[in-house]
């Protein structure tokens, strides 16, 4: 059985390695003092068991820490050529059309402005149009639900990030 890399590395890698997966001090913290793992399963049950025991505040901080979906120059600033796996979770949107492109900056600014965070959602495999035929279906919830949505859909892309380490 291969080691995980998180299990392997030392205290300073490990917390690095678990930021890049989830922006929440607390759920890293959380997650730290849980290794070794010794299984990706495990890992991957302790990961969403840790993110559902977190505050709204811990959920928040975590949000703040993705680029908003379609917004190709912060993705370059922030993760470069587009090889990191921020980047490619938006991969959807390489070939999306500016009209695309503005009618999700035009539908994140009214998101942000209703809710007070940015829209989370899991893009992996998804195309730019689908992604903002969700954030216009989302924007319609009350803002306790779409908390609820937007944390499941974190709890997803962690998932998907820790599963890549």
């Amino acid at each position: 059985m291969e080691r995980l890399r998180v299990d392997a590395a030392g205290p300073d890698e490990a917390r690095a390695l678990l930021a890049r997966c989830c922006g929440s001090t607390r759920w890293v913290d959380r997650m730290l003092s849980r290794r070794p793992f010794g299984s990706l399963e495990a890992m991957l049950s302790a990961a969403r068991d840790e993110w559902l025991t977190l505050s709204r505040s811990d959920w928040l901080e975590a949000f703040a820490t993705h680029p908003r979906i379609g917004d190709r120059e912060a993705l370059r600033r922030r993760f470069g050529d587009g090889r990191d796996l921020p980047a490619r979770e938006q991969a959807g949107i390489a070939d999306a059309s500016e009209r695309i492109l503005s009618a999700l900056a035009e539908g994140n600014a009214a998101y942000e402005r209703k809710f007070g965070f940015i829209f989370i959602v899991c893009a992996t495999g998804l195309k730019a149009d689908e992604m903002l035929s969700m954030l216009r279906a989302r924007i319609a919830n009350d803002p306790d639900q779409e908390l609820q949505i937007a944390a499941g859909e974190q709890a997803k892309i962690t998932a998907l990030r820790l599963a890549n380490l």
